[in-house]
């Protein structure tokens, strides 16, 4: 929100007949701009250039927890008794009217509320002139609660990964600082299970950063999604085959495709990422049959078109007959470190799941499966990109 301007700030003034105007100012300045600083989200303190307050709107009034009537006409030091961190008063260090004639405001900063409470603070000063006098100081007030959130969220990340990392590295220095000591002593087969301990200790590692460059990714816009026509019903046999490789019994994966499929344009990497970490929590949180059901659909938010095919989208859904995601654990399954059981894992993959899915412009959702499991089911849209055509 700009508040740089002369013609805003009279409008910013200007009340209604809420009595959250001071005394004496007009009350029709901003009519003609339409502007109610109630309405404004952020806390907007205006004091003129005798340095009281003229303007105190509602979120102001809330995030200082100080009614409008009581602000207004007091000086703007007793209306907001700000101390910086180290406890300083801010309007007698800063001394808007008193200081440097070509200083225009104060950039953003935590600032102290009486009782501690941190708060967000921005001024402006508004002049005649470049050097003239003070006529009016604009003072923008923010709640820290959001970006205390956000910071809460990069501390846990940076604690979990510090953790998930310390226990795979810990166990590679061991091995390796071993073989080198007493490479001699050991037989081949021994020296064969450090390695491969080593080996899969060091997928671990990479498996975890490339969830990290995921997640920045995602926050950050900036995923990146190469579309190619995928296959998806051949990608979903290739992992229940590596399933059954690996040991699972075969009886245990149903795989059904509806035909026919529509042409799909997805960035087959990414479409993998997503089978594989909802395959793979079925078969290690889920019990029973994983059933894996490949169908055409229409998208749920548009009409399809004359034609049937603008809005036309493929639908995978991946069920167990497990135990299930309580219903009050439903609204949470697609955020940060969310994890259905104690069985370890970050509880990034779900989230990074999300983020791929929506990046392809598609959905995904999570209920109960009719064996009593969970069930995901998500969607991408189907056709060529425009790019092509």
């Amino acid at each position: 929100m700009s508040v740089g301007t002369g013609g805003a700030h009279s409008a910013l003034r200007a009340r209604d007949a809420r009595g959250t105007s001071a005394p004496g100012h007009d009350d029709t300045a901003g009519a003609g701009l339409g502007i109610d600083p109630d309405d404004l989200p952020d806390g907007i303190v205006v004091a003129d250039e005798s340095g009281r307050v003229v303007c105190f709107n509602a979120a102001a009034a809330r995030i200082t927890a100080v009614p409008a009537g009581e602000a207004l006409g007091l000086r703007l030091e007793a209306a907001l008794p700000l101390e910086d961190l180290e406890g300083r008063r801010w309007w007698q260090l800063t001394d808007p009217y008193g200081g440097l004639a070509i200083r225009n405001g104060q950039p953003e900063r935590n600032l102290l509320l009486p009782g501690g409470r941190e708060i967000l603070v921005s001024a402006r000063y508004v002049r005649t002139h470049p050097t003239g006098p003070v006529r009016r100081v604009v003072v923008c007030l923010r709640d820290t609660e959001a970006r205390r959130r956000t910071e809460r969220s990069h501390a846990e990340l940076i604690a979990t990964v510090a953790h998930e990392l310390r226990s795979p590295l810990t166990s590679v220095k061991g091995f390796t600082a071993t073989l080198l000591a007493k490479w001699e002593r050991f037989t081949d087969d021994q020296k064969k299970l450090m390695l491969e301990t080593v080996d899969a200790d060091a997928n671990r590692v990479t498996r975890l950063i490339a969830e990290l460059l995921d997640i920045s990714r995602i926050d950050s816009g900036r995923l990146e999604v190469r579309r190619q026509p995928v296959d998806i019903g051949a990608a979903v046999g290739r992992h229940i085959q590596a399933y059954v490789a690996s040991g699972q019994p075969a009886d245990r994966f149903l795989l059904r495709i509806e035909q026919p499929l529509p042409a799909l344009w997805a960035d087959p990497d990414k479409v993998d990422q997503v089978l594989s970490n909802l395959i793979e929590n079925a078969v290690r949180h889920g019990e029973g049959t994983v059933t894996i059901d490949v169908a055409p659909s229409t998208s749920p938010r548009e009409r399809p078109d004359e034609e049937g095919t603008a809005n036309a989208v493929t639908s995978v859904t991946v069920s167990d007959e497990g135990t299930g995601i309580p219903e009050e654990s439903m609204n949470r399954v697609f955020t940060r470190f969310w994890r259905g059981s104690k069985r370890g894992g970050t509880g990034l993959g779900l989230y990074i799941v999300k983020g791929i899915v929506e990046a392809h412009g598609g959905t995904i959702t999570v209920g109960r499966a009719p064996g009593g499991g969970a069930e995901f089911r998500f969607t991408l849209p189907v056709g060529t990109p425009a790019y092509l055509l």
